[in-house]
């Protein structure tokens, strides 16, 4: 199978450009947005305590959390993949529109964010860990659907049946005037990611919230998330393209020098969760 012939970019009138990527962001922060509503007026989920927040303070977290993503999305990537080519050229670090975010920034910009509001809130944050853990996946996602769109952190050379080969009229080329993917099918990683990290955390976080009532052990669930994507990241990665920054390593890649702090938090906190260790709101 060949990459579909899919524009990168969605829409452009002049020199305004609207990438798939952009809308992945928007569309995933906005049905989040939806989710979370959803979870939080809905009274059989939580038990005689209720919900920690109520609609006006989503309305105002979400603004937090969309900029603890983007911000640290970006800031993440330049340290983790991109922080060579920004030294030499500064300018290149606010250059947006030409791509580059990573989604342990974007983690951490949005612990950073939760932990602040709801400091400021007085809100528990282990119970908002949990609302966005549920919501997660969905942007996660989008985001791989669109990594796959733009043709983009393709896997690596498979004799599979379903290898992709990565080019296509939009794709970029080397200094040879040849694709950069090659034309060898490789493993659609973006299409394993968006089923792990979307799909199947989403369906896990859904039973574990709407059956067994889960949103009552406060958490549980953003463990379970937290470890759950470690864990998927660190799989996908066995057949994921290695970045072109860390091609001296050949079986440790960054993407899993970074997901395996995150198994281990998550563990950490399943464990504190079980142990009623989180009920407590900050002072």
């Amino acid at each position: 199978m060949t990459l579909p012939d899919i524009d990168p970019i969605l829409l452009q009138i002049g020199p305004v450009a609207i990438h798939w990527y952009a809308l992945a962001y928007i569309v995933g922060i906005a049905l989040g947005w939806w989710y979370l509503h959803r979870l939080i007026n809905n009274e059989a989920l939580w038990g005689p305590k209720g919900a920690p927040l109520d609609n006006t303070r989503l309305e105002d977290m979400v603004l937090w959390l969309a900029l603890g993503i983007i911000v640290g999305g970006r800031i993440g990537y330049i340290l983790f993949y991109d922080l060579a080519a920004v030294m030499a050229d500064p300018l290149r670090a606010f250059r947006v529109w030409e791509g580059g975010m990573a989604f342990h920034g974007g983690f951490m910009g949005v612990v950073i964010a939760a932990l602040l509001y709801a400091r400021a809130q007085k809100i528990n944050p282990w119970s908002l860990g949990d609302l966005l853990a549920c919501a997660a996946p969905i942007g996660l996602f989008l985001g791989r659907m669109a990594n796959f769109v733009n043709g983009e952190l393709w896997g690596r050379p498979t004799d599979a049946p379903w290898g992709i080969v990565f080019c296509n009229s939009y794709t970029p080329i080397n200094a040879q005037g040849a694709c950069i993917a090659g034309l060898a099918p490789r493993h659609p990683s973006q299409l394993y990611e968006a089923a792990l990290e979307g799909l199947l955390l989403f369906v896990i976080l859904f039973v574990l919230t709407h059956v067994y009532k889960k949103l009552r052990q406060p958490g549980l669930l953003m463990g379970i998330f937290i470890a759950g994507y470690g864990l998927s990241r660190i799989l996908v990665e066995t057949v994921r393209n290695p970045d072109e920054h860390m091609t001296n390593f050949q079986v440790i890649t960054m993407g899993m020098i970074l997901s395996t702090p995150m198994v281990l938090a998550g563990l950490v906190i399943i464990a504190l969760a079980l142990k009623g260790k989180t009920q407590g709101k900050p002072d």
